[in-house]
């Protein structure tokens, strides 16, 4: 892939990934939750400039920080993200202000590793910013499921005097005293 397109693949599946975990969603464990970054990672390592061929040992160390960056990332927003679970037994997330803070810390991060990077004169690929972007989706996604398990099911309330059954649309009689 040219470098453009890959810059508006990596736009495109961060700002619909982080639209989407801004609003509650439904998380279904039976879902492949690691297709995604799966699809990203296989995509990154398939480019021939993951590694500046100039600068191997500069280009690795640079694609190593970029990692250990956006894993620490994928925990810190899971570690922000509110996953609670509906009566029908549903668990749900969504992810919160401090996840705003994550993104904005991993990206000022990323940024001066890119800097860093320039300033060793190695060249930084799109592929390495897609290969952390499937690192943190990986990590973040894999502790959602995890903690599936921790999370308390709220029991439905059991049926009132006159609330609606399923599927009936008359409304009670009223009693009168």
């Amino acid at each position: 892939m040219s470098g453009l397109v890959d810059a508006l693949l990596i736009a495109a599946v961060a700002a619909l990934v982080i639209m989407r975990q801004f609003r509650a969603s439904r998380i279904d464990t039976d879902r492949r939750w690691w297709l995604l970054p799966g699809i990203l990672a296989v995509l990154a390592l398939r480019e021939p400039d993951l590694l500046d061929a100039d600068h191997p040992t500069g280009s690795a160390l640079v694609l190593g920080a970029e990692l250990v960056v956006a894993l620490a990332m994928g925990v810190a927003w899971a570690r922000t993200t509110r996953v609670w679970a509906e009566p029908d037994g549903s668990v749900w997330s969504k992810s919160t202000g401090a996840s705003v803070a994550v993104w904005g810390a991993g990206t000022a991060l990323r940024a001066g590793l890119f800097g860093a990077g320039a300033l060793l004169g190695v060249h930084q690929g799109s592929s390495a910013l897609m290969l952390g972007l499937a690192a943190t989706l990986l990590v973040r996604s894999g502790i959602l499921v995890r903690r599936l398990g921790s999370v308390e099911r709220v029991p439905a309330p059991a049926a009132a005097y006159g609330d609606r059954m399923p599927g009936s649309h008359r409304s009670p009689w009223k009693e009168r005293v």
